[in-house]
């Protein structure tokens, strides 16, 4: 029996020297915000003081030695993150993740970011000063890579530390890029819905721009199983450990119409939720430069960013730069496919894919003058007929890291401008105030006009050369606003007006938010900081409450129980908000998902009626459709020799809503509150792994908001009726030029992505009340409030 106790008293002793070796090990591992480091090819001592929130403020002699301090703190806090963001172009991941990420490897590798990246490298002037910060920024990543501590992550997964080049800088902005795009999820899907129902069924979804019913003003001051494709991207961007952009909310407010009259802008940039969160913060101060911006993780320059001159923010454009093709191959030779002026061999290339615990993978890619053919790409694409993807990005010259150092280094509006038409590709609105009372919204993209019998929203005929000719239209074509007399500019994804009569095709977001922002505004002419803080966590709809009291006109007069007496009542004095306690938007919300599911799921199927509703045209199309007594949607093809009617499919969704939400949440409607069902946990690629979960996930937490209301916290309709937000503003910013140096911002978790940092996640519950933190420019303030790292020149 002692011997038996010494055993286990030996087995106790040595599981603590575990845990408390492992603790010792996570300690280590932590970020240094304090001391002195000795860094290579720094002219001068430069310092670097991290704030209460652990922002970096970095202070040098010049812009170069600042690049290298920046690209060494940002990696000691994000080396992990950078590590994921440079492989998914390139189609690295299986080598992290094994057979899981070879789906996602297959497709990116195939599409041609990386070989596009290569060539920018290759152009890129070495002369210039983009080239050279750029490269001081990449220098100090891998000065950190040589000596700092590795991330726990790289010890988990046995990864070796790589340099980090300048073809990673721009694979980084190139899945970015990819990652806005909506076509590629759009076009397959309505293109089967024409070939398989005809055009009848999709004058709902308005296919001709009709939808597009809250515009942005312009101020010159055969069936096939191609929703194979929407399906199998979809897929990609949701599973991928790297968030992909959504859409966003920006307004900036003239000095006419702001309490202190100076200029006030207001930023909350919409990204999948992933921990570490997307932005990291950095200020740099040098003799004739200073910027506060928010960088991705590997990018030398801000996307985001101000100083007591100007501020810029961005939304998504969501304008259409990528087109899908249908090929015609030679019958008697599957390398060659057709052009009008006969058959041409397409373009081979091989890219081997190294797999974790497996055998190499070798892809082999066709590409056609359009681009490369999908059905290698995708292996769940079963048509035979090949579909080729053409991408603006991929196909234009790659100027978009001289672009983002010109935002960041612009002197003037005019230079910002001239900044922005270097972007080809990904369509942006660039929101811009400055402190000579300039207000500026500026789109970003190469656009272009097809030909008028064309219609980009589906699969195109890539032979009979038509359908891809293009007219490439001057930038001065751009929808913007500068200046304009209504004394302020919003973006909220929807889309701009007219130019020159041409509407510009996209895959708009519905008005929602836009007429809300708008709503707001317009009539209001005494804004301040305190009001836009407000006004940026605002949860109300403004579509919903109206939409309501519509549907309860076509079910009313029938014989309700109890619970659904009750259910209306709430309903009907609902005004659109999405608060924690409110019962209204679980009732709203489950409703609209079985509408959803009654009116397109038999059409549609189960799997094409998912893609469906991880669309932007999802969105769109619920009021147009519902309020339409004649759609041929209401019709349920399951149920022969009859038509159901809206007021049918209303009545049944309603019904079914009432029960599944007391099978769900019980039989007392009153319980049935939003933030039961509505929950936002951040998610580290890690934390899927059930013992991880604690280490390296942030949450979860009861949510406000909902889906299109400005504090827009995304979810998916499901048939659990559990609405886990997956996306939303990845930051709020607010940047008054009345008091510049205590403008307002917050991130979703923290500026560290390092667990064992207290800045992990210290800005979590700070986001999720709509609380916010001050971004700091007073050099004495911010000393007072930081710890110090010096860095000086190794000798």
């Amino acid at each position: 029996m002692k011997t038996f106790k010494k055993v286990l008293l030996y087995f106790a002793l040595f599981l603590v020297l575990i845990a408390v070796s492992s603790y010792g090990y996570l300690i280590y591992t932590k970020p240094n915000y304090d001391g002195e480091i000795t860094l290579k090819n720094i002219s001068k001592e430069t310092t670097v003081y991290f704030d209460d929130y652990g922002v970096p403020h970095i202070y040098a002699s010049n812009q170069q030695d600042a690049m290298i301090a920046l690209g060494y703190v940002h990696a000691q806090d994000r080396l992990w993150q950078m590590e994921l963001l440079r492989r998914i172009a390139p189609g690295r991941l299986s080598e992290l993740f094994g057979t899981k990420a070879l789906k996602n490897d297959q497709f990116f590798a195939g599409i041609g970011i990386d070989e596009n990246s290569e060539k920018a490298v290759a152009e890129i002037d070495k002369n210039s000063e983009t080239y050279k910060l750029s490269m001081a920024y990449v220098d100090g990543i891998n000065q950190y890579i040589a000596e700092g501590n590795t991330p726990i992550e790289f010890n988990l997964l046995g990864i070796q530390k790589e340099k980090f080049t300048l073809k990673d800088v721009y694979n980084i902005f190139g899945y970015m890029s990819f990652s806005f795009a909506m076509a590629q999820k759009t076009d397959p899907l309505l293109t089967d819905i024409r070939d398989q129902f005809g055009m009848e069924y999709l004058k709902d979804f308005g296919v001709d721009g009709s939808l597009g019913t809250m515009q942005l003003k312009n101020y010159k001051g055969e069936v096939n199983d191609y929703a194979e494709i929407s399906k199998s991207i979809s897929s990609l961007l949701e599973t991928s450990p790297v968030p992909a952009f959504i859409g966003s909310n920006s307004w900036v407010i003239g000095a006419q119409k702001t309490k202190n009259n100076k200029v006030i802008l207001a930023n909350d940039t919409h990204i999948m939720f992933s921990q570490p969160c997307t932005w990291y913060e950095a200020h740099i101060a040098t003799p004739g430069y200073e910027m506060y911006g928010y960088y991705l993780a590997g990018a030398p320059f801000p996307l985001l960013g101000h100083n007591k001159d100007y501020a810029y923010g961005l939304t998504m454009f969501e304008n259409d730069d990528l087109d899908l093709f249908q090929e015609e191959e030679n019958p008697k030779n599957s390398n060659q496919y057709k052009t009008p002026k006969g058959y041409v061999n397409y373009t081979l290339r091989q890219k081997t894919i190294k797999v974790k615990d497996s055998t190499s993978v070798t892809v082999n890619i066709k590409e056609s003058i359009h681009g490369p053919i999908m059905n290698g790409l995708l292996n769940t694409l079963k048509t035979k007929k090949p579909v080729a993807m053409s991408w603006i990005y991929t196909q234009q010259k790659n100027q978009i890291l001289e672009a983002v150092h010109s935002l960041s280094h612009s002197k003037n509006i005019k230079e910002f401008h001239q900044g922005i038409s270097l972007i080809a590709a990904p369509g942006l609105n660039i929101m811009y105030g400055d402190a000579k009372n300039n207000i500026a919204w500026i789109t970003s993209g190469k656009l272009y006009k097809l030909d008028p019998s064309v219609n980009g929203n589906f699969i195109m005929n890539g032979a009979n050369g038509i359908d891809d000719k293009r007219e490439f239209l001057d930038f001065s074509k751009n929808p913007k606003a500068i200046n304009p007399s209504w004394n302020y500019v919003y973006s909220a994804n929807n889309q701009p007006e007219a130019v020159d009569g041409y509407l510009y095709p996209g895959y708009y977001l519905p008005k929602d938010r836009a007429t809300r922002i708008n709503n707001l505004l317009e009539p209001k002419n005494n804004w301040t900081k305190s009001d836009v803080q407000k006004m940026i966590f605002d949860n109300t709809s403004a579509t919903a409450s109206s939409l309501v009291e519509n549907w309860i006109t076509y079910i009313e007069g029938n014989n309700w129980n109890a619970n659904e007496k009750q259910a209306l009542e709430t309903l009907k004095k609902w005004q659109g908000s999405n608060n924690i306690q409110e019962t209204a938007p679980t009732l709203y919300n489950k409703w609209i998902s079985c509408y959803l599911s009654n009116t397109f799921k038999d059409e549609l199927g189960e799997e094409n009626f998912k893609s469906f509703l991880g669309t932007h045209i999802m969105k769109q199309i619920i009021e147009s459709q519902s309020k339409n007594e004649t759609s041929v949607w209401w019709d349920n093809l399951a149920t022969k020799n009859k038509k159901e009617s809206k007021k049918e499919i209303l009545t049944q969704s309603f019904k079914e809503a009432i029960v599944a939400l007391e099978k769900q949440l019980g039989n007392i409607p009153s319980q049935w509150t939003w933030n039961k069902v509505h929950t936002l946990e951040h998610q580290h690629p890690m934390g899927k792994v059930a013992a991880l979960r604690g280490l390296f996930n942030v949450g979860p937490f009861e949510a406000s908001g909902s889906n299109e209301v400005i504090n827009n916290l995304m979810f998916f309709y499901n048939d659990e009726g559990l609405y886990d937000v997956k996306a939303g503003p990845s930051t709020r910013r607010i940047i008054d030029f009345s008091d510049i140096e205590n403008s307002l911002s917050v991130l979703p978790t923290g500026q560290s992505g390092n667990p064992m940092s207290k800045h992990y996640s210290d800005q979590a519950e700070m986001y999720n009340k709509g609380q916010f933190r001050k971004m700091k420019l007073n050099k004495k303030e911010i000393i007072k409030t930081s710890t110090k790292l010096v860095f000086f020149p190794k000798k």
